[in-house]
């Protein structure tokens, strides 16, 4: 299980092939696709009608590490105090465990943040900037992150922990500033089934033997779809063939970043912005 405290939400949802293929009631009600833009979001007309970027010569490099070179200027290390500071620090558990995890698992996170908000993704696989799609691509990166940790076994589960309730507290934020002030509580809980629904999903899509469409198929329904059941256009679906591509190579490149990387949160997803101007 991902999670020891969220085991059981785990396994309750186990079934579930995706949130979409269960559309929820409540979201069908209050508008989850169109909640609200972001607030430097685009008018729906400012969108082009199909990608700028030749998806079909995307993401077919292999994969390779993430993690971030020494002389990187992204680079988040640990301080290095010294003397009497130093002292102090630790006697206040500056440098305790779980002070260290949680400071990594906050850099975790805003390399996730920074990966989703950036323009070029949404440049890229011609998406709206809309709330729901921005979540999706929020839990997306959120799954295969945890995925990696969970590689390293306990120690791995245990900053997915800390990862999981930094992005529980953004996305609560997240949903206020769409204007969700009333039933916050019933958002949030519907959110977490969304969550763990897509993690179910996007794990199955990878299982020896998923077919081969199967994560084109999952991301469709998430990501790009407003009922989760709409058959996809000849656009839609190489920007969903595009996707598929991008989430293989990234699973492989995170599985090839070494261990302190990671745990560091000094690695960065592959880069997007060069991609909006392929043609």
């Amino acid at each position: 299980m991902l999670f020891p405290r969220l085991a059981r939400a785990v396994s309750q949802i186990s079934k579930l092939r995706s949130f979409s293929s269960n559309a929820s009631p409540f979201f069908s009600r209050c508008g989850y696709a169109t909640v609200a833009q972001a607030d430097d979001a685009p008018s729906q007309n400012d969108f082009p009608s199909k990608s700028p970027v030749n998806l079909d010569k995307l993401f077919w490099s292999k994969p390779c590490s993430l993690a971030l070179p020494k002389d990187s200027p992204l680079r988040v290390d640990e301080p290095d105090y010294q003397g009497v500071r130093r002292f102090i620090l630790k006697m206040l558990l500056f440098y305790s465990k779980q002070s260290t995890s949680i400071r990594g698992a906050n850099v975790i996170y805003k390399r996730i943040i920074s990966q989703v908000d950036t323009p070029a993704i949404y440049d890229v696989f011609n998406l709206e900037k809309t709330f729901k799609i921005t979540y999706s691509l929020l839990v997306l990166h959120m799954w295969l992150v945890l995925r990696r940790l969970k590689q390293e076994g306990k120690e791995g589960v245990d900053l997915g922990q800390y990862v999981y309730e930094i992005y529980n507290h953004n996305v609560e934020v997240r949903v206020s500033k769409a204007g969700v002030n009333l039933l916050l509580l019933t958002w949030m809980k519907e959110l977490e089934r969304i969550f763990f629904g897509n993690v179910v999903a996007y794990d199955e899509a990878l299982l020896p033997d998923a077919k081969p469409n199967d994560l084109q198929i999952k991301l469709w329904r998430n990501v790009f779809s407003d009922d989760g059941t709409t058959t996809p256009d000849e656009t839609d679906l190489k920007a969903a063939k595009a996707m598929a591509r991008y989430v293989r190579r990234e699973v492989g490149s995170l599985s090839l970043t070494d261990k302190e990387s990671i745990f560091s949160g000094n690695f960065s997803f592959t880069p997007l912005e060069n991609k909006a101007s392929v043609t």
